[in-house]
């Protein structure tokens, strides 16, 4: 192996370490290593962005919209109240959720629905006295499991099967290819998750995150002849303030909101502060500070059409993560406010500006109303209320699940290929008003397809310089030829990389690696190829590993070793009926 190998190796473990670091997005340094591996001549421009024209690729693209069809259509909402009902224990709760969600995820891309769901599953669990921690996880492992039915099940399904078919020249895997695994996997899976989680998982009652809003925010009043009065906000000394932030001012009946530091004060203004409730005392020091003369009527319980308060999760995409709320600037970066921060179902009390931010906390924001459908662009927050501006189009909610199984049947029955099926049913949701042009546009998860796309120019590298038949040797060389002890491996690699990369990088990066092992080896590739769809799915170990899991990280008020203790287990049992039933299947 020449010095392209090596360097591509390096560059390979380098981008390992930033991505399992939390301090870069994955779409980030996917397209950094494309650019230095273009740049460095290991690989043409044409190797570098072939990713991005890759069938597997645009057929995920074109399901983000099918989905967004059957989420904007109601369609999903039309199964949940079908089928929820009144059920009588935790395990029936379970049950009702896991089964339809397992289904669905068969053939819809896993994020819509578990996006649907939560508001759905978190309102139900207030009727039915049930805690939504009991529910959450469930909800989230079914949708996991469900994606490993079929081919369509998630987008690394598809994107492994793209560049299988790149890179050996087959025709790659049908609809149903992988159900023969997938069906034992996720009945297996969904069983232990009806027998152990009732017991396993925490009983966090639905308590208010953030309890009211009377308890972390405080309001005083600009004396009508005092000293403030024509004075901004940053001149005032009201901006840099250690414990508190100025949400907003309520005067004459209206509200200024995301409050800019040249904002004139004047006698009589209400100031509505977040932060360390304690520092009351300390504000009213502040000369021409008065206490508020409507405590009895706090600011921010009227609904006011200028402002909306919003309940938001933190991405691990976002660009604000490992950073305190100050420094974040919010403010003039997003036009929002933090009020509170909630981590592990409860809020994290102390200094607000102070708070360190990190992947799954759960904001209670301030902002103007404009704020909910700008973040609708933009992956830095996974929006975990109810805040649709549009409602659904409940008419088109049957007529969009035809589509669907018109979508499957058609690539089932060899009629057409996957992608063709997909722009079709892609085309068909826009055409028929399931989803608008601009709900379609925004259904598509960029990153993650700037994330995929540039993937494939590190795998070609480390296919194209012999990088990939260095490991597969160093594989072989574990295994000592044994196929069934090779699979394993191969499962088990994928496997730790999904929990500390994102799933598809981690699949597209092993392809050529397994393949170059299968040539070896003097075996078929596919069963291999299985083996990492499996393991880059079936994600249950960290609330990191999977984006299902994150989304429900908050809603369900869990913590860390929530995940660990539950996931670990069945990633194990997943794992070792997935390599079992590809082992007997394939005769190793």
């Amino acid at each position: 192996m020449d010095w392209q190998g090596w360097f591509s190796l390096g560059l390979a473990a380098v981008a390992l370490l930033a991505m399992s670091s939390g301090r870069f997005a994955p779409h980030q340094v996917m397209l950094a290593v494309l650019v230095i591996l273009s740049a460095s001549g290991i690989i043409s421009a044409d190797q570098a962005l072939a990713g991005f024209s890759n069938p597997g690729l645009i057929t995920v693209v074109a399901l983000f919209v099918v989905a967004a069809g059957v989420h904007h259509s109601g369609g999903v909402d039309l199964l949940v109240h079908t089928i929820l009902g009144r059920p009588k224990s935790v395990r029936s709760a379970q049950a009702r959720i896991a089964l339809p969600v397992t289904l669905l995820s068969g053939f819809l891309n896993n994020t819509p629905v578990v996006a649907t769901m939560i508001p759905a599953v978190h309102a139900w669990s207030r009727k039915i006295g049930i805690a939504p921690s009991k529910l959450m996880m469930p909800l989230s492992y079914s949708a996991i499991l469900g994606g490993t039915l079929t081919l369509m099940g998630t987008s690394t399904n598809l994107v492994v099967n793209g560049q299988y078919q790149q890179l050996t020249g087959s025709d790659g895997f049908s609809v149903f290819s992988l159900t023969l695994v997938g069906l034992p996997v996720a009945v297996v899976g969904v069983a232990a998750m009806l027998l152990v989680l009732p017991r396993l998982l925490p009983d966090r009652k639905d308590q208010q995150k953030f309890g009211s809003v009377n308890e972390f925010t405080l309001e005083v009043a600009v004396a009508a002849d005092g000293p403030l009065v024509g004075k901004s906000v940053g001149e005032a000394g009201l901006r840099e303030l250690e414990q508190l932030y100025l949400v907003e001012i309520e005067r004459d009946g209206s509200v200024v909101t995301a409050v800019p530091s040249e904002e004139r004060l004047r006698g009589g203004d209400r100031l509505v502060f977040a932060g360390d409730t304690q520092a009351i005392s300390d504000l009213l020091r502040i000369h021409g500070i008065v206490p508020s003369v409507h405590e009895d009527e706090p600011a921010l319980s009227k609904d006011r059409a200028e402002r909306c308060l919003v309940e938001a999760l933190l991405s691990p995409q976002s660009d604000v993560l490992g950073q305190t709320i100050r420094d974040a600037r919010f403010r003039d970066r997003y036009g929002a406010v933090v009020l509170a921060v909630a981590r592990g179902g409860e809020r994290v009390p102390g200094n607000l500006g102070n708070i360190r931010l990190r992947p799954g906390d759960v904001l209670l924001l301030e902002a103007r109303p404009a704020f909910v459908s700008r973040q609708r662009y933009n992956k830095d927050f996974l929006l975990i209320n109810d805040l649709e501006t549009e409602a659904p189009r409940h008419d088109r909610a049957r007529l969009s699940w035809g589509i669907l199984l018109v979508l499957v049947a058609l690539a089932a029955c060899g009629v057409t290929t996957m992608l063709n099926a997909a722009m079709v049913g892609a085309f068909l949701m826009v055409l028929s008003g399931c989803c608008s042009p601009g709900q379609a546009r925004r259904a598509v998860d960029v990153p993650v397809v700037l994330t995929i796309g540039a993937s494939f120019a590190l795998g070609g590298a480390l296919e194209h310089t012999g990088a990939a038949n260095v490991i597969s040797g160093l594989v072989l060389g574990f295994s000592d030829g044994n196929a069934l002890l090779a699979l394993i491996l191969v499962y088990l690699m994928v496997s730790l990389l999904t929990e500390v990369i994102t799933n598809n990088a981690a699949a597209v990066l092993t392809v050529p690696v397994v393949l170059s092992l299968a040539s070896a080896m003097g075996l078929p590739a596919e069963p291999f190829i299985i083996g990492i769809m499996m393991a880059a799915s079936a994600s249950f170990a960290t609330p990191l590993g999977y984006q299902t899991n994150m989304m429900v990280f908050g809603p369900g008020g869990y913590r860390f070793s929530d995940f660990v203790k539950v996931g670990v287990p069945l990633n194990l049992l997943v794992g070792a009926v997935a390599v079992l039933t590809i082992a007997w299947l394939y005769g190793f």
